[in-house]
Protein backbone atom coordinates (compact mmCIF):
# COMPACT_ATOMS: atom_id res chain seq x y z
CA UNK A 1 0.00 0.00 0.00
CA UNK A 2 1.17 3.50 -1.00
CA UNK A 3 1.78 5.82 2.15
CA UNK A 4 -1.29 8.00 1.14
CA UNK A 5 -3.24 5.85 -0.51
CA UNK A 6 -6.48 5.15 0.37
CA UNK A 7 -8.44 1.49 -1.45
CA UNK A 8 -11.90 1.64 -2.12
CA UNK A 9 -13.46 -1.69 -3.43
CA UNK A 10 -17.21 -1.37 -5.08
CA UNK A 11 -19.92 -4.32 -5.75
CA UNK A 12 -21.40 -2.94 -8.75
CA UNK A 13 -24.42 -4.92 -7.93
CA UNK A 14 -25.36 -3.46 -4.56
CA UNK A 15 -23.18 -0.50 -3.98
CA UNK A 16 -21.83 -1.59 -0.98
CA UNK A 17 -18.33 0.38 -0.72
CA UNK A 18 -15.23 -1.36 1.29
CA UNK A 19 -12.02 0.21 2.56
CA UNK A 20 -9.25 -2.10 2.18
CA UNK A 21 -6.46 -1.93 4.48
CA UNK A 22 -4.04 -4.32 3.20
CA UNK A 23 -5.47 -5.67 -0.41
CA UNK A 24 -4.51 -9.42 -1.86
CA UNK A 25 -2.41 -9.88 -4.89
CA UNK A 26 -3.96 -13.22 -5.55
CA UNK A 27 -5.96 -13.73 -8.38
CA UNK A 28 -8.13 -16.32 -7.21
CA UNK A 29 -8.99 -14.63 -3.92
CA UNK A 30 -10.67 -10.94 -4.66
CA UNK A 31 -13.41 -9.66 -2.81
CA UNK A 32 -16.46 -10.64 -3.45
CA UNK A 33 -20.25 -9.33 -2.74
CA UNK A 34 -23.29 -10.61 -4.06
CA UNK A 35 -21.22 -13.13 -5.58
CA UNK A 36 -19.31 -10.99 -7.82
CA UNK A 37 -15.67 -9.72 -6.84
CA UNK A 38 -15.89 -5.87 -5.99
CA UNK A 39 -13.87 -2.91 -8.28
CA UNK A 40 -11.25 -1.26 -6.99
CA UNK A 41 -12.68 3.00 -7.73
CA UNK A 42 -9.85 4.78 -9.33
CA UNK A 43 -9.44 8.24 -8.14
CA UNK A 44 -10.80 10.95 -10.41
CA UNK A 45 -10.99 8.86 -13.31
CA UNK A 46 -15.13 9.28 -13.91
CA UNK A 47 -16.30 11.67 -16.73
CA UNK A 48 -17.52 14.25 -14.39
CA UNK A 49 -17.10 17.85 -13.36
CA UNK A 50 -13.85 18.26 -11.52
CA UNK A 51 -14.70 21.29 -9.89
CA UNK A 52 -17.46 19.95 -8.07
CA UNK A 53 -15.69 16.95 -7.08
CA UNK A 54 -12.31 17.58 -6.23
CA UNK A 55 -11.28 18.47 -2.52
CA UNK A 56 -10.12 21.94 -2.17
CA UNK A 57 -8.46 23.00 1.08
CA UNK A 58 -7.55 26.37 3.22
CA UNK A 59 -4.60 25.97 5.77
CA UNK A 60 -5.07 28.00 8.57
CA UNK A 61 -2.69 27.74 11.56
CA UNK A 62 -2.39 23.70 12.31
CA UNK A 63 -5.96 22.94 10.74
CA UNK A 64 -6.99 22.23 6.83
CA UNK A 65 -10.55 23.50 5.91
CA UNK A 66 -11.28 21.12 3.50
CA UNK A 67 -14.75 21.93 0.82
CA UNK A 68 -16.06 20.19 -1.98
CA UNK A 69 -18.17 22.71 -4.59
CA UNK A 70 -21.05 19.97 -4.99
CA UNK A 71 -24.46 19.83 -4.54
CA UNK A 72 -25.72 18.29 -1.26
CA UNK A 73 -29.31 16.52 -2.39
CA UNK A 74 -30.93 13.65 -1.00
CA UNK A 75 -30.04 11.40 -4.51
CA UNK A 76 -26.77 13.66 -5.27
CA UNK A 77 -23.93 14.39 -2.80
CA UNK A 78 -20.89 13.80 -1.09
CA UNK A 79 -20.66 10.46 1.42
CA UNK A 80 -17.61 11.88 3.18
CA UNK A 81 -14.39 13.42 2.94
CA UNK A 82 -10.87 11.74 4.47
CA UNK A 83 -7.52 12.93 4.76
CA UNK A 84 -4.74 10.28 4.25
CA UNK A 85 -1.41 9.95 5.18
CA UNK A 86 1.55 7.14 6.19
CA UNK A 87 0.05 7.30 10.08
CA UNK A 88 -3.17 9.02 10.02
CA UNK A 89 -6.54 8.11 7.83
CA UNK A 90 -9.49 10.24 9.32
CA UNK A 91 -12.79 10.28 7.56
CA UNK A 92 -16.05 12.53 8.23
CA UNK A 93 -18.90 11.44 7.41
CA UNK A 94 -21.68 14.59 5.71
CA UNK A 95 -24.82 14.76 5.93
CA UNK A 96 -27.64 15.69 3.00
CA UNK A 97 -28.76 19.25 2.80
CA UNK A 98 -25.48 20.72 5.02
CA UNK A 99 -22.53 22.35 3.15
CA UNK A 100 -19.69 19.50 1.73
CA UNK A 101 -16.88 20.75 4.38
CA UNK A 102 -15.04 19.50 6.94
CA UNK A 103 -11.80 20.22 9.16
CA UNK A 104 -8.72 18.24 9.93
CA UNK A 105 -5.63 18.41 12.19
CA UNK A 106 -2.98 19.75 9.16
CA UNK A 107 -0.55 17.20 8.11
CA UNK A 108 2.06 18.46 5.04
CA UNK A 109 1.94 15.70 2.41
CA UNK A 110 -1.22 14.08 3.15
CA UNK A 111 -4.34 13.77 0.19
CA UNK A 112 -7.45 14.41 1.17
CA UNK A 113 -10.60 12.17 -0.79
CA UNK A 114 -13.71 13.04 -1.53
CA UNK A 115 -16.64 10.21 -2.41
CA UNK A 116 -19.83 11.14 -4.58
CA UNK A 117 -22.78 8.83 -4.11
CA UNK A 118 -23.03 9.15 -8.11
CA UNK A 119 -19.30 9.66 -9.76
CA UNK A 120 -17.32 7.91 -7.42
CA UNK A 121 -13.82 8.84 -5.58
CA UNK A 122 -11.73 11.65 -5.83
CA UNK A 123 -8.45 13.23 -4.57
CA UNK A 124 -5.92 16.29 -4.25
CA UNK A 125 -2.84 16.51 -2.54
CA UNK A 126 -1.90 18.25 0.24
CA UNK A 127 1.06 20.63 0.51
Amino acid sequence: VMKNELIIKKCLKCGALFEVINDCKCDECQIKCCDEPVRELIPNSIDASFEKHVPTYEIINDEIYVKVNHVMEDDHFIMWIALVNEKVTEKVKLLVNEPAECKFKYIKGSKLYAYCNKHGLWTCDVK
